[in-house]
């Protein structure tokens, strides 16, 4: 999981935001599945961390629609 920041996700087109963007979910749903299925996660902090990159994403994306 790279790190997403604002001016990278900037610099990129918008399909390439759109693609980072699906990945980034299809890995939060997996991460919420492992989850509901019990046991200690590896990395307690990567649901919040995958959440704040969508929002980052999602940001941009209506920053350059408007």
């Amino acid at each position: 999981m790279g790190l997403v920041k604002a001016k990278d996700a900037r610099s990129m087109r918008r399909e390439e935001r759109m693609d980072k963007l699906k990945q980034l979910r299809d890995e939060l749903m997996h991460e919420r599945g492992l989850s509901a299925m019990g046991g200690a996660p590896a990395d307690p902090g990567k649901i919040r961390a995958l959440r704040k990159q969508i929002a980052r994403l999602l940001t941009v994306d209506r920053e350059e629609e408007g």
